[in-house]
Order: C-alpha cells, then structure tokens, then sequence
C-alpha cells in the first residue's frame, strides 16, 4: 500500500493509497459521510458509503474535529473538491479521537482575535493560517536561494550585544553574567559589516527584536530579517541587490505555492508585475508626490504609514525611495558626498499599503565621520570599539540593508495583520503561548 501526502494524492489518481493526518470536518447525509482531512500538506475531502464500507462508515461516523486518523482509500479526479481531487475512504483507523467533553476549541465560524491568539497553537492547524506559513517557508527558500546565486555567503549574527546599532530608545536589556548588561539584537548588521570585510560578500538571517510600544497592523517585537552586507558596493548596487531579492521572492511563491495563494483569495495578478526594474525616487521627490495628493509633509519629516501608503499608490510595483535627509537616518549611513544634509539610504515601500520593506544604506567608511555620528548620537564609543577597528584596519565603501520578511510575507499574503505571519507573534502586550 502506497503512503503519500495530501499534496502529492493527484500523481495517484485511480490508487487506493493511505494518507495520515487529522480530520478537520465532517459532513453526514444518510448513508453517506463526507469528511474533509488535513496532513499538514493540505486538504481532500473524503467520502465514505456505509453500503460499500460499513467498518469505516462506522469508525467515522460522529469522530470528532481534530482526532488523529490513518486513512486509506482510492484518489480519484473531482474537480468540485478543494485541490480537484478526492478519496474514496475503504478503511479508518483512528490514531487519537478528540473526547466530546473537550472539543477542540476552534470550530469552524468567527472567533475574536484574543482568543484565536491564545490559542495560536491550535489556531495554525486551520487551512488559512498553514498556507500562510507554507508561502513564509517558500518566502524563505526563495530568498536564500537568490542571495546564494549572487554570491553572498550565509553567516551569523548573535543575539546578545554590548550595544544599540538602531537608537537606544527600542532595546530590550538583559541581565548577562555576573551583573554585566546585555541587549537583544536589533539587527545583525553591524556584525554583518565585520563578516563583510572577511568574506566580502555576506547575509545574515534570523530574529532581531525592538522594544517599541506599537499597536500599529505592521509592528512586532520580535521578527525575523534578512540582512546583507557586502565591501565595495555603493549605493546603486545595494538598491538592484534588493529589488532583485523582493522579485525573487514574490516569483518563488508565484510559482511555488499558487495553491496557497488561492486558498487565501489572493489577487495574484497584482503581484506578477514584481520584476525589475522598480521606480525609484528620491525623498524630494517622494515629498512632491504627498503634496500634490494633499498631504502637508515638508523637507525634514519621516514617513510614517500613512504617507508610505500614499507614495507607493502611484505605483503598480513596490517603489525604492532613496537619499532620505542625514537627520532621520541612523548614526552609520553614508552622507551624499555632493549633498551632505542627505544619507545615501534608501527604503523599499510595497505596494497596497504594505509599507517599508526594505530599509538599507551605504555605510559610512570614514574613521573620523563615524567617531563624530557616535558622537552626535551620544552612543558610548567604547561599546563600538570593535565597530571602530573596521575603519582602522582597511577600510573600504560599503553598504547593506535589511529585509522585514513578515512585512514582506504579510503583503505577499494580503493579510490585514502582521502578526498571522509568524508562527508565535510577539506583540507590546503578548508572550503567549
């Protein structure tokens, strides 16, 4: 007998196969059931006759949402079942049967928001929340795959440092060993940089964590970014390098998980034009565009949701923003050698208001310029002694950014919230489960 997947059932069309996962509804009428099963790969809908399979009519009869079924049975084409095909079920045996005194908790109507997130452990059982993290997975696989082709090699950051590398204000401080003062990472990228002038070309890849107290649809306190950073590449390169990544991205789930996409209604025509190259403008020209559509914002001001949303509407691809004012910027960014007042940094806005994706720069590879930013940024210079060493000990220009990959996958997805991206969100107000 033949074990496969739900995924794989179609290549068996006309076997009988057994399949192993849980059952996730269960339809009667008369004498026949129609139960619809899952296996973490998908969903097949079932049907059982008790004139031709009276044992298993009966072992399904009344079973439980959730218990943990082997299923064997033949697959045939339906066009009319959830993926086209289904399973004539000739045999059930019940791994683990759900109690009725304690059914599982997330039935199938409308639950709110607290409880579906604490039960979070059950609620990714649920056929939208799994495709959710199946694109997430492929969202992975893509991104690395395309970093690997163009040459950057995977690395590590820790997760413990001595000091802040995006402003002090949003660290999460640790107690370390023998009273001494840790921090949760904000972002791999001043290591990174360190690995850069080692290996040349390099990314890291893994959570990063920010104390802000934000309520907002697109904030987390923990999330996850992919981060390269790579010696002797300037502005230009960094913002192809990224572009390149958010379409191979986008392409990879396009080509890999369209059944997914479906599963969560997703317009997929607004994403197949996410290839290169994407508009660029400049922050100046990013402010015109929130004047003529009436917003008040002037030379100097940051960008928040509301205008992201406004600048990349222009747009039927995600938009690079580039030379934001050296004020708004952190303390290693480059300034623009012709227009010191302005960074060489650049965002990636996605469209449908998704927001900043991307958020990079070049960096600043002058010893003296970067002891006066820390100086300015009131940063304590003996924390950045070994940031300092890398402009001491040849240095050269360079520059990095970081991708949000749950901002990328939540509007890849067309989810409203962030936090159905990430198996166990952290939020300003939640640690649990």
């Amino acid at each position: 007998m033949t074990t496969t997947t739900i995924e794989q059932a179609g290549k068996h069309d006309g076997q009988e196969v057994t399949l192993k996962g849980w059952l996730y509804n269960l339809r009667e009428s008369g004498k026949l059931l129609f139960p619809i099963f899952r296996d973490g790969t998908g969903i097949i809908q079932g049907v059982c006759s008790l004139k031709e399979n009276p044992e298993a009519f009966a072992a399904l009869k009344g079973l439980t949402q959730e218990s943990s079924v082997f299923i064997t049975g033949k697959i045939r084409a339906e066009k009319r079942a959830p993926g086209g095909y289904e399973i004539g079920v000739t045999k059930l045996q019940i791994v683990q049967r759900v109690p009725e005194s304690t059914p599982f908790p997330i039935q199938l109507k409308e639950h709110g928001v607290d409880f579906l997130l604490d039960n979070r452990h059950l609620w990714i059982r649920t056929p939208r929340q799994a495709a959710i993290l199946r694109i997430r997975a492929e969202a992975i696989r893509s991104a690395r795959e395309y970093m690997d082709s163009q040459g950057y090699t995977l690395t590590d950051a820790p997760m413990f440092t001595p000091a802040a590398c995006e402003g002090t204000s949003t660290l999460f401080e640790v107690n370390y060993i023998d009273d001494q003062k840790a921090y949760l990472t904000q972002s791999g990228q001043l290591y990174g940089e360190a690995l850069a002038m080692a290996l040349g070309k390099i990314y890291t890849f893994g959570p990063t964590f920010r104390a802000e107290k934000s309520k907002t649809r697109r904030h987390l306190t923990e999330f996850w970014m992919l981060e390269p950073e790579a010696a002797y590449v300037e502005l230009d390169e960094a913002m192809a390098l990224g572009e390149g990544l958010v379409s191979a991205i986008v392409q990879g789930v396009l080509k890999n998980k369209s059944r997914e996409l479906e599963t969560l209604k997703r317009d997929a025509k607004k994403l197949e034009c996410v290839k290169p190259p994407f508009p660029r403008i400049s922050y100046e020209e990013a402010v015109a565009v929130l004047n003529k559509n009436g917003n008040p914002a002037k030379f100097g001001d940051d960008f928040g949701g509301d205008e992201e949303t406004i600048i990349s509407s222009s747009f039927d691809r995600p938009v690079i923003v580039h030379r934001y004012p050296t004020s708004l910027k952190a303390f290693y960014m480059q300034p623009d050698p012709q227009r010191p007042e302005l960074a060489l940094a650049f965002d990636v806005l996605a469209p449908e208001g998704y927001g900043e994706i991307i958020g990079g720069s070049q960096r600043i590879h002058d010893y003296d310029l970067l002891v006066k930013r820390l100086r300015e940024h009131k940063l304590p210079e003996e924390a950045f002694e070994w940031y300092l060493d890398l402009r001491r000990y040849g240095s050269v220009p360079h520059s990095g950014f970081g991708l949000g990959l749950e901002r990328t996958v939540a509007w890849i997805c067309g989810t409203e919230h962030i936090r159905e991206v990430i198996p166990f969100p952290r939020m300003i107000y939640r640690v649990y489960p």
